[in-house]
Formats: structure tokens, C-alpha cells, sequence
């Protein structure tokens, strides 16, 4: 059984890091109007932004063992390994919608950054994974 290629982590942490920023900058507007979370201008603080990349770390290191159990060695197969486990965060941004009072534009503005980061991390840890094991 082939290994966690720890590079492809960091740099899917880091690709998915930057894209889930555009992606809220570019919302930033329709956030604001639907959550006073994000009302403030001056952007969130740098601990929270510390502690979204120690997130997306743990996520990319989780997508990297699901593609190693799972023997996922393409960016094909990564591409539907990540899709598939955007379920999770679509099910439970659904259950915000049902029990919290979600705007559902909010959970849907959430959901297309967890769509998006989901398969730049597994396109990026497929691929890497996939190139490592060609060498072998």
C-alpha cells in the first residue's frame, strides 16, 4: 500500500486555501446581506484565517487517506472521489437550512466553496498520487 504524499496535502491545502478565498470575496456582498458574520469590512481576523487553513489542512490530509484506503491513483478518480464526499457537507448545510433557519442562499453560497475545495484537493492529491506511483 503506497503512502500519503504529504506535498500534494499542502499544496491542495494551500489551492484550496486561495480558491475558497475568491470565492468568498467574490460573495462578499451577498454574504453581508445574509449574515451579519459577514458585515464587517475589514475582513476576518488573521487567527481565524490561521485556523481556516488548520481546517483545510485536515481536510486535505483526510481526502489523501480516503484516496490511499480507497486506492484512488488519478485525477479521474479523485475528481469523483471528492464530489462524492461533498455529500457530507451539502447533508449537513441542508440540516442549517431545516433546524437553524439557514437562508438557504447562505448554506447554498457554503456548500458551492465546500463543491469547489473539495475538488481542488482532490484533483491536486490525485493527480500527485497517481504521478508517484508512475515512478515506482
Amino acid at each position: 500500500m503506497r503512502g500519503i504524499n504529504y506535498w500534494a496535502v499542502v499544496v491542495a491545502a494551500i489551492a484550496a486555501f486561495v480558491v475558497s478565498a475568491m470565492w468568498y470575496i467574490g460573495f462578499g456582498n451577498e454574504l453581508a446581506k445574509l449574515s451579519a458574520a459577514y458585515a464587517d469590512t475589514q475582513g476576518p481576523p488573521a487567527w481565524k484565517m490561521l485556523a481556516e487553513f488548520v481546517r483545510t489542512i485536515i481536510v486535505a490530509y483526510m481526502l489523501a487517506r480516503f484516496a490511499m484506503l480507497l486506492g484512488v491513483g488519478n485525477w479521474k478518480g479523485a475528481l469523483r472521489l471528492g464530489a462524492w464526499i461533498w455529500i457530507f457537507p451539502a447533508v449537513i448545510l441542508a440540516g442549517a437550512i431545516l433546524h437553524e433557519n439557514v437562508p438557504w442562499r447562505l448554506a447554498a453560497i457554503h456548500a458551492g466553496d465546500w463543491l469547489i475545495k473539495l475538488l481542488v484537493m482532490s484533483v491536486i492529491i490525485g493527480a500527485r498520487t497517481g504521478k508517484r506511483e508512475k515512478k515506482k
